[in-house]
């Protein structure tokens, strides 16, 4: 697979994530977050806690598609990037936190599903 196509389709699944979490009420804070630790593809807000979602894409649903690449060593990674943000925003540094991800698949080539798990998993 081509990189600008990659590149392209995870710019395209992280639009797709946005519209779908600040339709639900979300608010957002940052995109593309990152420290040498990992990226947060989105933060946002919900009502007081503070969401820190991946977005994940996939064509199909071979190797158990998009929520299941989301495993333990990017969970890591994800932590790592918590934490990081937390502790260089002060504001940031009392709210509740909760992992989303957005889990995006393919449909047909064209039309995408969205599932969208709510705290995935939890900063240990």
């Amino acid at each position: 697979m081509n990189q600008n196509y990659r590149k392209d389709a995870g710019i395209e699944g992280e639009a797709a994530a946005l519209r779908f979490l600040t339709a639900k009420g979300l608010q957002l804070l940052m995109r593309n977050y990152r420290c040498r630790g990992g990226e947060i593809d989105l933060v946002m807000m919900d009502h007081t806690t503070l969401v820190l979602v991946e977005v994940r894409l996939r064509k199909d649903l071979r190797y158990g598609g998009a929520a299941a690449s989301v495993d333990p060593r990017k969970q890591r990674r994800l932590v790592l990037a918590a934490r990081h943000l937390m502790m260089t925003n002060a504001s940031l540094r009392k709210l509740r936190a909760r992992f989303d991800v957005i889990a995006l698949t393919r449909q047909a080539g064209i039309t995408m599903k969205l599932d969208w798990l709510r705290d995935a998993f939890r900063l240990e």
